[in-house]
């Protein structure tokens, strides 16, 4: 199968790059966070605090295990690098891509983050979450992007695709 998966840190940018990618290469695109949001009638923050973090992390890997698809950008939620069932299926659907971006960069971007859904445990800090996925974001990696400072959405994007 054809696909791009994009996978990295909240605030990396995936969505974003996702979408112009689709748009690009004639791609059809998901965001896997979007996608649970409409299947649960309800945001990430409301599922998590709701249900709990297990409950969320547990449709996340069932959402990313179960996905069939040709031609599609993937944009992964940050936490579904940490379900090896969701991860395994998603190497066998196409190319991971690792959008690397350095912790001060994503606090800049994520400002305060404490209504986005982010799959962390009480009292765990941004610095926690990236130290704990990073080996996870290598392992599946089949190419890592580097954020570069000054480069343009549309110069990332072609990055990729050269890459490709």
């Amino acid at each position: 199968m054809d696909n791009i998966i994009l996978i990295g840190m909240p605030g990396c940018g995936k969505s974003t790059l996702g979408v112009v990618l689709a748009r690009k290469l004639g791609y059809g695109y998901l965001d896997t966070d979007s996608f649970i949001s409409q299947r649960e009638k309800s945001t990430l923050q409301d599922i998590i605090d709701k249900r709990g973090l297990n409950y969320f992390l547990d449709i996340e890997s069932s959402v990313g295990s179960e996905i069939v698809c040709d031609r599609v950008i993937i944009a992964t939620g940050g936490s579904m690098i940490m379900s090896e069932k969701a991860m395994d299926n998603l190497k066998l659907l196409g190319k991971v891509i690792y959008i690397n971006v350095p912790i001060d960069e994503l606090k800049r971007r994520l400002g305060n983050f404490s209504d986005r859904g982010i799959a962390m445990k009480n009292g765990e800090t941004l610095e926690d979450i990236l130290k704990k996925r990073t080996p996870y974001y290598n392992k599946y990696a089949d190419l890592v992007v580097d954020y570069k400072d000054g480069n343009s959405l549309e110069e990332t994007v072609n990055d990729i695709i050269e890459h490709l």
